[in-house]
């Protein structure tokens, strides 16, 4: 069992950054792949970005592409996304997700049935 735990919302100004974390427990997550999702009021829960157990691969939403980074330290065990220019319609409850995998690099799922562990969720405000 992977037990997931986010971290780092909160609320920003519009155009300000905020630095999501997922920290890992119960398992080491070198073989992996992690995604974060949000859920928007009204919204369907939806991808956001997600990397490969080895960080080859990544895939992120067209709405965050060039604001959004995800990245992973797998000796800290940890799942970051760096948001940057963020904007109201960014407003939502960030959740990080985890898969195990069978291979290395493999492309990561878009859909979040593809996705075994779930974290509590992290909300994310974007207003002035």
């Amino acid at each position: 069992q992977v037990q997931l735990v986010e971290s780092g919302g909160g609320l920003v100004q519009p155009g300000g950054s905020l630095r999501l974390s997922c920290a890992a427990s119960g398992r080491t997550l070198r073989s992996y792949t992690m995604a974060w999702f949000r859920l928007a009021p009204g919204k369907e829960r939806a991808l956001v970005a997600a990397i490969s157990d080895r960080g080859g691969s990544t895939n992120y939403a067209d709405s965050v592409k060039g604001r959004f980074t995800i990245s992973r330290d797998n000796a800290k065990n940890t799942v970051y996304l760096q948001m940057n220019s963020l904007k109201p319609e960014d407003t939502a409850v960030y959740y990080c997700a985890a898969v195990y995998v069978y291979g290395s690099n493999l492309s990561p799922p878009k859909d979040d049935r593809g996705y075994d562990y779930w974290g509590q969720g992290t909300q994310v405000t974007v207003s002035s």
